[in-house]
């Protein structure tokens, strides 16, 4: 199925500030939350996807690479909140909701139970991954072996010894807040805070695990396959949602962000889209015409050279660039020919260079149908 567009789902305009989005969000929530239309899968549906608008539009930099390439930009960004349960979204957006829904930020017992607990979050992770202009041409799948925090093999990421040493916590009784009342002269006030007990888990473990001492978490490594797609550039950022450093105690995994760096290629460099490729001429052959070979990306191409090719002229190959990410169509491979002026001369080569300085072919002609640099220049980016 087609994405929506994030920005049509919040209902705002694509230069919308952080606050704005953020009260578009509220507002659709609230309008779709599971408590408020129960056994309602439509409703259901949309809340997840404004919880996906959100997630993405919220945050700089995966808006910014939003804007920048539209959903095939954050392919690997692991947005996709119609695979995470309920649970998942309320905990890390449950603060935008205020007191719309059980009175402190929590969710009603219809859906939640009537509990907020907290729940961990792991850190995320930052990798670099370098990529050759051959692997961006194609896109590419890379493995990496990134070392991190997983969950303890021993009780398998619940911090209990056994993995079922748990009592409910007599402070909160399971819901992670506890609730005070306070009397002033506007009446009763309610407030709710974390329970200082069990830190808002609503459990307490009873005995710990030896190996991780009750955190759930360990040193370790994982190998993590990632597809970059083709035509990505220098600093690129792609996230990959859960392969960040694993949560206290069972909770959600970071995210694995990935930063493209390009390494230099022996020949070509990169303009946007567009390869650009320096070739020498020697005066002979710039002169009479010759037929060159220049480098691509999928090997050596020829190219002819007319006679008389002036130094600076540029040659365009069509479609031997890069392809552009989130669109269809490639970049060109653009030919800059320097006629090679030598720095020394044999006696025999600079008399018959002395020898045509009384040529009128040899003599400059500005004047001449040719046409400077910025005016070829000019017209190859307004063809």
């Amino acid at each position: 199925m087609t994405k929506r567009d994030y920005y049509e789902i919040l209902g705002v305009s694509r230069n919308a500030s952080p606050e704005e989005i953020k009260k578009a969000y509220r507002k659709m929530a609230i309008k779709f939350h599971p408590d408020k239309n129960p056994d309602d899968k439509a409703s259901e549906d949309k809340f997840k996807e404004a919880a996906e608008a959100y997630e993405v539009l919220g945050e700089a930099d995966k808006r910014s690479r939003y804007d920048q390439f539209g959903h095939d930009g954050l392919r690997n960004a692991g947005s996709g909140f119609h695979e995470m349960n309920m649970d998942d979204i309320f905990s890390q957006f449950g603060d935008i909701f205020g007191s719309a829904f059980g009175g402190f930020g929590g969710f009603s017992g219809s859906s939640r139970g009537g509990q907020r607990r907290k729940v961990n979050r792991g850190t995320n992770l930052r990798v670099k991954v370098k990529l050759t202009l051959e692997e961006i041409a194609t896109g590419v799948e890379k493995k990496l072996k990134v070392n991190k925090f997983i969950n303890c093999t021993t009780c398998k990421g619940t911090g209990a010894k056994g993995g079922s040493s748990y009592h409910t916590c007599t402070t909160c009784h399971g819901t992670g807040q506890v609730t005070r009342v306070t009397n002033t002269f506007l009446g009763q006030m309610q407030t709710a805070s974390t329970c200082p007990t069990c830190g808002g888990e609503g459990q307490i473990i009873t005995d710990k695990c030896p190996a991780c001492f009750g955190n759930g978490v360990e040193k370790g490594e994982e190998i993590i396959t990632i597809n970059i797609p083709a035509g990505v550039s220098e600093g690129i950022q792609l996230s990959v949602s859960g392969k960040g450093n694993a949560a206290a105690r069972g909770g959600i995994s970071g995210d694995l962000i990935i930063q493209i760096e390009e390494e230099k290629h022996a020949h070509l460099q990169r303009d946007g889209d567009n390869l650009i490729y320096e070739h020498y001429l020697s005066i002979p052959e710039a002169a009479l015409g010759t037929t060159i070979e220049v480098p691509t990306l999928e090997g050596r191409a020829k190219v002819k050279i007319e006679p008389g090719t002036q130094s600076g002229r540029i040659l365009r190959l069509k479609s031997k660039g890069l392809p552009t990410i989130n669109a269809y169509g490639r970049g060109d491979l653009l030919v800059s020919i320097i006629v090679w002026v030598p720095r020394s001369l044999s006696k025999s080569e600079k008399d018959l260079m002395e020898s045509l300085l009384g040529s009128e072919n040899f003599r400059p002609n500005p004047n001449s149908k040719d046409r400077g640099f910025f005016e070829r220049m000019k017209e190859y980016f307004h063809s």
